[in-house]
Parts: structure tokens; sequence; C-alpha cells
């Protein structure tokens, strides 16, 4: 074989190795030059993580397959190349299932007969992940395709490699997290679920929580109900120092008003009627560790008093008891309410509000994530159809569409849920149990109100249209909606907030400018 090609191929990779890029945007130019190496369908480069593999970055392949997590167990051409070391190279008529079925763009049939090729990365001796191919043409792949796949598979390991190096405190993390999980499990915890996405409004949040676990800080989470608030404050607890100890959640409004304190700092046999023997709180119980306080807001203003002790000094006492405890507790507390607001309003202490929010994390709803809804929609995919035991669940072009289209009120949490009730409504409408189902957008049976709003507005006429400055007439225009929006929620600025999609304190600098009372 000539080695011109392969050389050609590895020279502007083996420079890339030099350039400080971004991991995914490093990973796409490899799988490019991997592509034009040895022309295919599709390509990806996935990571080995536990029983599972993550894909890291894919060519050819629908957007949503990055958040898709593909066990191992569950996937038999996966597990035959992780069994392999070397190029496997599977036959055309191979009867294995892909794990790629229903997912190669352009592509809408069965991945009956086709040419595929994989390969297992070894970093230190250790399987790190899998390169795979997969061609349409079931003649693609000659045995001088199997040599090239081999010397690039050595690049490839070697990019790994120089970007596990350069991120050498995301990696001691990751061991610091996986000692955590030990803890956790050994504690009977359910393993915290991952946080997925790639919008620049995720990345934001990413580097808020990786900034702040490594202090002590008290954090208030605020956000939409359904953005995944206690994830983030799991994803705090497990990048913080105090990850090897638990970490314990109460949620405040599932309680009782009698049951909150008791639950908080324990109490002692015969301190109430039913307290028939001496029980610890959840302080006591996360003494070393983290408590996730959610839904704070909801908290007695009689409990308020206590808490803001037990934050201020550590000290605490079970009810019924005139003995205190000391404890070292990290507290991260979560809230959809406008706690600032709850404070003028009395319902709050001003001190409690002022100690719990020393870190204010705001979690972006979905709508101001753009297409990540694409990424968790893959991965609830991906849950579902292990769950209905099928080949391959997807999403057709149109539900694609109107995922992106929807304003989602529920937030990742209504994602879940549809993406659950969508693909078992669809499965129950099929005669036969289909080895590929596809979700199309009236399975997901979502309003499209922006659409058919827009479809019965015509566009404004020049004539209609403001004229002279254009600052002017902004502002004009974002004056008339605040002032709408008000209006419709009774002068409450929290609600004009959350309907505007803007913070509470930038909506009132806003107003300010524009002179709004």
């Amino acid at each position: 074989m000539t080695a011109n090609p392969l050389l050609q191929t590895l020279i502007p990779l083996v420079s890339d190795l030099s350039r400080d890029l971004p991991e995914g945007e490093r990973y796409r130019r490899l799988l490019g030059a991997l592509r034009g190496l040895l022309p295919c369908d599709a390509t990806a480069l996935l990571r080995l993580d536990g029983d599972q593999l993550v894909p890291l970055a894919v060519d050819g392949l629908s957007q949503d397959t990055l958040g898709r997590r593909f066990k191992v167990a569950e996937h038999p051409r996966l597990q035959a190349l992780m069994e392999h070391r070397g190029i496997t190279h599977f036959p055309a008529d191979c009867g294995l299932p892909d794990p790629y079925d229903g997912l190669v763009e352009g592509h809408q049939e069965h991945l009956e007969v086709h040419d595929c090729l994989g390969c297992t990365l070894y970093l230190d001796d250790r399987p790190w992940g899998l390169l795979t191919l997969d061609a349409l043409d079931p003649s693609r792949f000659g045995t001088q395709d199997l040599e090239m796949l081999e010397g690039f598979a050595s690049l490839a390991a070697a990019t790994v490699k120089a970007v596990e190096r350069m991120d050498s405190l995301a990696r001691r993390a990751e061991d610091e997290q996986h000692l955590a999980e030990v803890y956790r499990q050994a504690a009977g915890q359910v393993r915290a679920r991952e946080m997925i996405g790639q919008s620049s409004a995720h990345k934001a949040l990413m580097e808020e929580i990786n900034l702040v676990a490594g202090s002590d800080l008290t954090v208030l989470v605020s956000g939409e109900t359904g953005v995944g608030k206690e994830l983030v404050a799991q994803a705090i607890h497990s990048r913080s120092p105090r990850a090897p100890r638990l970490l314990i959640s109460l949620n405040c409004a599932a309680l009782p008003d009698t049951l909150v304190e008791s639950e908080l700092f324990g109490h002692v046999r015969g301190a109430f009627s039913g307290a028939v023997s001496e029980r610890k709180g959840k302080f006591e119980l996360a003494d070393g560790g983290t408590l996730f306080l959610d839904e704070v807001g909801e908290l007695p203003l009689a409990v308020q008093a206590k808490l803001l002790r037990a934050l201020q000094s550590g000290q605490l006492q079970r009810v019924g008891s005139d003995r205190e405890h000391q404890v070292n507790v990290r507290v991260i507390a979560a809230t959809n309410r406008d706690l600032a607001e709850e404070v003028r309003a009395g319902r709050f202490r001003a001190d409690l509000y002022h100690r719990l929010s020393v870190y204010p994390l705001r979690v972006p709803p979905l709508r101001e994530r753009g297409r990540d809804v694409l990424l968790l929609a893959g991965y609830f995919l991906e849950d579902n159809r292990a769950r209905l035991g099928l080949r391959s669940l997807r999403l057709g072009q149109e539900a694609q569409a109107a995922l992106l289209r929807y304003d989602w009120p529920g937030n990742v949490r209504e994602l879940e849920h549809l993406i659950g009730r969508a693909a078992l409504k669809a499965l129950a409408a099929c005669a036969e149990r289909p080895r590929i189902l596809t979700l199309t957008a009236t399975d997901l049976a979502l309003p499209d109100a922006q659409t058919k709003a827009s479809a019965n507005q015509p566009d404004a006429s020049p004539s209609e249209l403001p004229q002279g400055d254009l600052r002017t007439a902004v502002d004009q225009y974002q004056r008339q909606m605040v002032v709408a929006c008000l209006d419709r929620h009774q002068q409450s600025w929290a609600a004009a907030a959350r309907e505007l999609g803007v913070d509470r304190a930038n909506l009132m600098r806003l107003a300010k400018r524009l002179g709004i009372k």
C-alpha cells in the first residue's frame, strides 16, 4: 500500500496536537480526517464510561446520537469491538444488530446489508473507547482500508491522550466523582444523572458549577420547575472536596409543617406523639458532606430561624432535647420562587435569604438552550429504547423540528415525560412490533401555538413600521412589551420576568432605564 494518503491525513492532525483547541473541535477534526481517508457514510468516536459508551463526536449520524448512551451489553457489535484488540471488520451479511440502525443521516431504511469497521482505542494498555465506520456500500472496505485504519488508530489514541493530559484537572475530578459514587452506592443512593448539553447557556452553567464546587460556599440554585436543580446540586457535590461523603436531600415542600423541624434536626424519644425512638435529622446524616434543601422557599418561618442558626454556627438541637450537636455541613438550597420577593412580602426571613444566597446560581430554562433539546431527547430516546426492548428508537425530521419550535414550559422534565409517553403510544399503535420505531410530530402531540400565531398574523407593511432613530424605536417597543406584560400579571415583576425570559433584577434595571415606574 502507498503511505501517501495516510501521511497526508496524519500531518495536519499531528499539527493539531500543539494547538489549543476545544475537546469537541479536536475530535470533530479527527473524524473529518478519518472520513476523508476512508470515505464512508458515518463515523463515530465513543468513550467507555463504566458499562456504557458515550459518543464524543459523530460525522454522518443524526445529532441526537450525541445524547445517547450505548450500554455495551445491549449492543452485540459494540461488545464484539470491545472484546477484540485490533481492527474488527463485520461481514456485510453479519446478523448482529447495528447500534446506528436508523441514525445514519439521509438513510431512512434498516441497515440490513452494509459494511462496518471498528477498533478499540487503548491508553496506557487500557481500553479507552471505540472508533467506528459504517458504509452503505456492502463492499466498501478492503484489506488496505484495515491497514490504514490501524495506522490512523494510533494517532487517534495519541490525540485522546493529549486531550486527557491537557485536561488533567477534569480527569482528577472524574476520579473523585468515581470515589464518591462508591460511597453513594454503599449508602444505597442512586447514581446521579449526567448533565447533557452543548449550548452556550449550558456551558456557562457548567463553568459556574466547576467554579463554586471547590469552595465551601452556600449555594442558592434558582430556576423554573423541571430545569434540573437537583442535578445541579449533585454536580456541585460530586466536584467538591466533600464528594467522598454523603449528599443528603430533603424536599421541604413534601413535608407537613409539624415534621419539617424533626426531619432537619432529628428528635429524641417521646418528643411528640409517634416519636417512639431517637432519630438523627438530615443535618447530622450529612455531617462532613452536603445537605440539599429543595424548595427551601416553602419552609415555615419558625423553622427558618432554627435553620439560620445551624447555618451560622453549625450547632443544632434535636426536637425535645436540650443537648447541642456540632455538625460540619455544606448547604445547597434550591427554589423556583423569587425569594427576594418573598422577603418583601414577609414570607421569608431576610437574614436567612442572604445566608443562603452567598453564591446564587440560575439554571437556564430549556427554551434558552437551543439545540440542547435534541441531545437531551437522544438521551431519553436511548433510555426508552432499552426499556421497551427496541432495536432503535429515533425522531423523524418533522419531530425534531417540532421539539425545536416548542417553548417547553415544563423544561427538561416535560421533555423526559413527553418522549416516554410518545414512545409508548407509537409502539402501541404498531400492528407488528417494529425493529426501528420512528417518532413523528403527531406522536409527540406538541402544541404549535407559535407557528399558528405567526401564520395568522400578517407581516407589517413598510408604512406600519416605526420610523426614525433605531434606538428610540427599540426602546419604545421594549417599553410597550414590559408594560403590557406587567398589566397581564397584575404588576408582578417576578411573573413578568418569567414570561419575558429575563432575570428579575435585569428587568428592573431595564424598566428604570425606560422610565417605567
